[in-house]
């Protein structure tokens, strides 16, 4: 019987015990449904090699920012630069495929030493399939994250397909992995630290940093 039901006054459950009862076995069959699927998740991350990246609305949170000169402005969040620095450290490369061409992001891309940069491409397949030949891998061991019905290309045969909390509906439908987080605002490092914790890796990792 729960603690917040008053004691029933006959033999049998009063109708708060019975609901919070039904509650109860709700949130049991969820966890049981849910650890199959993120076992899954935590096995299509595993074999992952390689996480490309979308840049409007993923690396940023999609707005875009002229000077009264023209020029083009992004933010960027520290965390996710950080999460992609870990990336590297454990053996995973990184890149970018966005249908537009940015200098400022060039240069971020530079900085955060992305192996695979991509800007202005019509379409993302080709680009896809050119990294693939350079790099040696099959689809599966490619991730991809992107918000917007241009990515839904590549997140249809990509290994993992990894969404931010901002993507459309139609994206999120057939991502592996929603993040908590939008687009901007620390959805990549949550890609990231999925695939750092399918290695086993993060408390390494955290060590490292703890102690340096």
């Amino acid at each position: 019987m729960s603690d917040s039901c008053p004691t029933s006054p006959t033999p049998y459950p009063s109708d708060c015990e019975d609901t919070e009862g039904l509650r109860t076995l709700a949130r049991q069959r969820k966890e049981e449904n849910t650890e199959p699927a993120r076992q899954a998740l935590f096995a299509r991350a595993a074999a992952i090699r390689l996480l490309l990246l979308d840049v409007d609305g993923v690396l940023t949170d999609g707005t875009l920012l002229y000077s009264g000169q023209g020029e083009e402005g992004k933010a960027f969040h520290t965390q996710d630069g950080f999460g992609i620095r870990l990336l590297r450290e454990a053996g995973i490369d990184v890149g970018v495929i966005t249908a537009r061409s940015s200098a400022v992001v060039g240069r971020r891309a530079e900085e955060l030493k992305m192996r695979y940069i991509y800007q202005g491409v019509p379409g993302k397949r080709e680009a896809f399939k050119e990294i693939l030949r350079l790099s040696g891998l099959r689809p599966y061991e490619v991730a991809y994250m992107g918000d917007d019905w241009l990515d839904l290309v590549l997140l249809q045969q990509v290994g993992l397909a990894v969404a931010p909390a901002n993507a459309v509906a139609e994206v999120k439908r057939v991502a592996h992995l929603v993040t908590e987080r939008q687009g901007g605002h620390g959805a990549v490092r949550e890609a990231c630290d999925l695939l750092l914790a399918s290695r086993n890796l993060t408390a390494e990792l955290l060590q490292r940093y703890s102690s340096s």
